[in-house]
C-alpha cells in the first residue's frame, strides 16, 4: 500500500501579480514540493479584504492573476489543489469556533499583526485584521494540513493556530492536526531600488508577468555601488544590489563577476546586461505558460472551482466532526 502524503497547505494575497521575491521564497520550493507532498494552494482573498476591501475588483482579478501565476511558473493543476479561500464555507465557520478560544489581548499582543498595521498606517484596527490569524488557523486546520511553509516573520501566526488547536482538542476530544511550520531557509530578495524587501506596494518589483523588455529597463534602474560613478572605479559587490541578484540568479559566474567588479575590469552597465539574461532566461518558460493559460482563462477558472469543490467536501466533513463533538449538531 503507497504510504499516505503529508499534506501542505500554503498561498498567496490576492492583492496583485506575484513577483521574484515570492518565486524566491516559496514558488519555486512549491515546484520542487509538489511530488513529495498533497499540496494545496490558498488564493487569500479574504487575507486580502483585511487591508484591500476597499479594492474589491483588484481582488477579484488578482484571484484570476495570482492563480496564473502559480501555473506559469510550473505548478501542475493534476497535482496541487489551487482553492479560493473565500468559497470555502468551513473556514468561515471555523473561524467563528476558533475565535472563542483567542483572548483580544492575544491577538493585540501579535508581533506579526503589530508589524503589520505599522507598515500600512493603522492607528485603529479593524475586527478582520486584528483577527486575521484565527483565520488562518481555519485556514490551515481545515484540511489537516501537516505542515505550513512559512517565513520567520509567520512564526507567531502558526504558533497561535497550534495553540488553538491544542486547545480545541482538549476540549472536544477532536483529533485536528496540529501543524508544524515548515522554515524556509531562503533569504529574502531585496527591492530593486535597495530597500530590504521587494513589495507589490513599493514600486520595486520584477513581476513574472513581465515582458522582456520590461526587466531590461527595471534592471537598468536598479541601485549598485553609489561610490562607482565610473567603470575605472574598484566597486564593492557587497554593498551592491545587482550583485545581491546575481547571488541568486546567476549563481555559476557570481564569484568571477564580484573579482571582476572590485578589479575594475567589468561596468556596471556590462553587469546589468548579464543579469537581465539571466532573469529572461528563467522567465522565458514562465511566459510561455502563461499565454497558454490567459488564453485559456476558461480552464484557470475550473482548476479554481474543482480545487475549491475538492476544498469544500473536505471541510464540510471536517466542521461535521467539530460540530458532533461541540454538541450542536442538529
Amino acid at each position: 500500500m503507497e504510504k499516505k502524503k503529508m499534506r501542505i497547505l500554503t498561498g498567496d494575497r490576492t492583492t496583485g501579480r506575484l513577483h521574484l521575491g515570492h518565486y524566491v521564497g516559496s514558488l519555486k520550493s512549491r515546484v520542487a514540493l509538489q511530488d513529495m507532498y498533497d499540496t494545496f494552494i490558498l488564493l487569500a482573498d479574504i487575507q486580502a479584504l483585511t487591508t484591500h476591501f476597499e479594492n474589491p475588483s483588484l481582488i477579484h482579478d488578482s484571484i484570476f492573476d495570482v492563480t496564473i501565476d502559480n501555473l506559469s511558473v510550473g505548478l501542475d493543476p493534476t497535482k496541487v489543489t489551487i482553492v479560493q479561500q473565500s468559497a470555502v464555507k468551513a473556514i468561515a465557520e471555523m473561524t467563528v469556533f476558533y475565535s472563542m478560544l483567542v483572548s483580544v489581548n492575544a491577538l493585540r499582543h501579535n508581533p506579526t499583526i503589530k508589524t503589520e498595521a505599522k507598515q500600512y498606517g493603522y492607528s485603529e484596527l479593524t475586527y478582520g485584521f486584528l483577527g486575521y490569524p484565527v483565520s488562518q488557523a481555519a485556514d490551515i486546520t481545515f484540511c489537516n494540513a501537516d505542515l505550513v511553509p512559512v517565513g520567520e516573520d509567520q512564526i507567531p501566526h502558526i504558533e497561535l493556530s497550534r495553540k488553538i488547536v491544542r486547545k480545541f482538542n482538549d476540549m472536544y476530544g477532536t483529533f485536528i492536526t496540529e501543524p508544524q511550520a515548515k522554515l524556509s531557509d531562503v533569504p529574502r530578495l531585496s527591492g530593486l531600488d535597495g530597500n530590504a524587501k521587494m513589495g507589490k506596494s513599493l514600486g520595486n518589483a520584477i513581476y513574472l508577468s513581465d515582458s522582456a523588455d520590461e526587466v531590461a529597463q527595471k534592471v537598468r534602474m536598479a541601485v549598485t555601488d553609489p561610490a562607482r560613478i565610473k567603470i575605472s572605479i574598484p566597486g564593492n559587490p557587497d554593498i551592491c544590489n545587482v550583485a545581491k541578484y546575481h547571488k541568486i540568479f546567476t549563481p555559476d559566474k557570481y564569484d568571477q563577476i564580484c573579482a571582476d567588479c572590485r578589479a575594475a575590469k567589468i561596468g556596471c552597465v556590462a553587469c546589468k546586461k548579464i543579469l537581465i539574461n539571466s532573469l529572461n532566461t528563467l522567465l522565458d518558460p514562465m511566459r510561455e505558460r502563461r499565454a497558454y493559460y490567459e488564453n485559456h482563462m476558461d480552464e484557470v477558472s475550473d482548476i479554481i472551482l474543482t480545487g475549491s469543490k475538492k476544498a469544500n467536501e473536505i471541510g464540510d466533513a471536517q466542521v461535521a466532526m467539530m460540530r458532533e463533538a461541540m454538541h450542536i449538531a442538529i
